[in-house]
């Protein structure tokens, strides 16, 4: 397409969205949850037809290299399509928010004053490699009642094309407007620039996806932006902890999967517990191919412990993006700031929590950050001191998710604090308003 018809194009979409955004605000629970449960079923009727699709995105990302994290999320294996259904469901399942008015107050006037729960109207989503958040976007358009418009990278334009048919498909039998949920068909990215500058169809943009995608969408929108630029997750093993407990979670927490977000990027070791917890987490993480990028005293530790420690194969399980090639580096400035979606974590020894907070509280980028720790207080300071969109108490950082997190899907994690924190789910993607109830009150 030239300019002029990428205008024309980004125009029409928005002009077409907002319409269907009228009808999607005022259309009933019943046939929101009909439209959600009938894309569930045709997303499991459709397994096969899908991977088909998403094969041929595979295909074409690896004989282009792109990087291997970047084709893992690419994939769209029967799993993930299933979790993509249950999360529909989910949605279905849950109580319809719109229209809630809530914290109805009586003035002295005589006046109640409350807040109603409304749509935000069309929001723009641009997104990477994943075809997933075709599915979790438009599940939590429908279910919001929102118009949304959706732009995937051109690495998954097939498997995108594939599930918006789905998405359409279920909105027409259901009622609804096709033009509720609509996919960029063109890999041009002048489309983006264009979405990105129309507050008049599109009420926000939400990027998910590398760090330059996020910060060149926030430096141009003119419409506003959810965002979160990168997950340089934390966990940090304190004392007291329960050392077993601590190495089955810091092992989830970096090696159920490399890619996402979520995934635990540094490591934190109260100094009193290193000498004990290092060696048998460094022995699962060797035994996984985890490189280890380490400050003087963690290096120092393991170099002491030399061979690591047997492994505990009862809770290690296979991890097929690894290759053998354990190493222990010492770590750079620049590490601790780092999101490596690769097995890669950074060690550090802190001297208890205060430090480790302190340390979160620089390095982080505010994703999401764990303490394992058996001290109440602890995980009190804890909870309340890091700046953190989630901040979480004995249990792994791969759990920042609106799957996990009861939201039935998420339309990204947002490390903004206004006007979403966290996972994006049902109540980030509407507004609320004020509405006044009266009987004939006059101001005097």
């Amino acid at each position: 397409m030239n300019s002029l018809n990428i205008t024309d194009y980004a125009n029409a979409l928005g002009f077409r969205a907002k319409q269907a955004s009228a009808l999607m605000a005022r259309a009933n629970t019943a046939i929101k949850n009909a439209a959600l449960r009938r894309l569930a079923a045709l997303l499991r009727a459709n397994v096969d037809a899908l991977q088909l699709d998403n094969a041929k995105d595979v295909e074409r990302a690896v004989a282009a290299g792109l990087a291997a994290p970047m084709v893992d999320r690419l994939k769209l294996s029967p799993q993930v399509i299933e979790t993509c259904a249950q999360g529909c469901e989910q949605l279905a399942n849950m109580t319809d928010i719109i229209g809630e008015i809530t914290a109805l107050r009586q003035q002295p006037s005589g006046i109640r004053v409350g807040q109603m729960r409304v749509p935000i109207g069309v929001f723009g989503m641009i997104f990477e490699s994943r075809p997933n958040v075709t599915i979790e976007a438009a599940s939590l358009s429908i279910k919001s009642g929102n118009a949304c418009i959706l732009r995937g990278g051109s690495e998954a334009i097939e498997s995108n094309k594939a599930l918006s048919q789905l998405v359409q498909q279920a909105l027409l039998e259901s009622g609804l407007p096709a033009d509720a949920v609509q996919l960029v068909q063109t890999t041009d990215r002048a489309v983006v620039g264009q979405l990105i500058t129309m507050p008049q169809y599109v009420d926000v943009i939400i990027p998910r996806g590398g760090k330059g995608l996020i910060e060149r969408i926030s430096r141009d929108a003119k419409v506003p932006v959810i965002k979160h630029l990168d997950g340089n997750c934390h966990t940090y093993v304190d004392d007291p902890c329960d050392i077993a407990m601590a190495v089955k979670v810091a092992d989830n927490a970096k090696t159920n999967k490399y890619s996402p977000c979520n995934a635990t990027e540094s490591l934190l070791v109260a100094r009193s517990v290193a000498a004990e917890f290092l060696p048998l987490i460094g022995a699962v993480y060797a035994a996984k191919g985890v490189e280890m990028r380490c400050d003087p005293e963690a290096l120092a530790i393991f170099k002491e412990n030399e061979p690591l420690a047997p492994v505990d194969t009862s809770y290690t399980a296979i991890n097929s993006e690894v290759t053998l090639k354990p190493a222990l580096v010492l770590a750079q400035e620049s590490d601790w700031f780092e999101e490596y979606l690769a097995p890669i974590i950074s060690i550090k020894v802190v001297a208890g929590v205060d430090e480790a907070i302190a340390h979160i509280n620089r390095y982080s980028s505010h994703h999401t950050d764990a303490i394992l720790t058996r001290d109440h207080m602890h995980a009190q300071a804890f909870l309340r001191e890091v700046d953190s969109a989630s901040v979480m108490v004995n249990t792994s950082t791969r759990f920042a998710d609106g799957f996990e997190y009861g939201l039935g899907a998420e339309i990204g994690i947002s490390t903004d604090k206004f006007h979403a924190r966290g996972p994006v789910g049902l109540e980030g993607l509407t507004s609320l308003k004020y509405v006044v109830l009266g009987d004939g009150e006059l101001r005097t």
